[in-house]
């Protein structure tokens, strides 16, 4: 198994063990928006919600000032952000079909986002650390990559087009 076949797989099995976890998203609490919604946010199973045309998506947040974004067009389309720490922002666009997306974030001050456009697609991106910055592109099919940034400070930019 290629090294980024097992990071894909331990980063969605750290995914799955995480949205069992007993979470509190106090930073969330504040927002009026949310609180006339239709589920509980003493339930963080409740942020994975089964969407249309086989859309699948997860926002699991722990910590202060967090900021998850997610938007997706399409079919069969997966996509999950967890965020443990504070200040830290990740963005997921999606648009096409069979596209997997994953951004894991673990510390301070830390932006991803990951864009696709196209079909059969799959991203991953996983911060440990303060202050990095990594983003993935991707522009037609059949594409994957990953990033993973330990430490503070890091830059990393990744464009697929085809």
């Amino acid at each position: 198994m290629d090294r980024l076949a097992l990071f894909r797989r331990g980063l969605f099995a750290a995914l799955l063990l995480v949205c069992h976890a007993s979470l509190h998203a106090a930073d969330l609490l504040d927002n009026a928006d949310l609180a006339e919604a239709p589920f509980s946010l003493d339930n963080p199973a409740a942020f994975a919600r089964q969407l249309p045309d086989g859309q699948t998506a997860q926002v699991l947040q722990q910590g202060n000032e967090n900021l998850a974004d997610l938007s997706q067009i399409g079919e069969n389309q997966l996509a999950s952000i967890v965020q443990q720490g504070s200040d830290q922002q990740a963005f997921i666009l999606q648009q096409g079909e069979n596209q997997l997306a994953s951004i894991l974030q673990i510390g301070q001050g830390n932006i991803a986002g990951i864009s696709q456009i196209g079909s059969d697609n799959q991203a991953a991106i996983a911060q440990i650390g303060a202050n990095n910055n990594a983003s993935i592109e991707q522009l037609g099919s059949g594409m994957s990559s990953s990033v993973i940034q330990y430490g503070s400070g890091q830059r990393v930019q990744i464009v697929q087009h085809q």
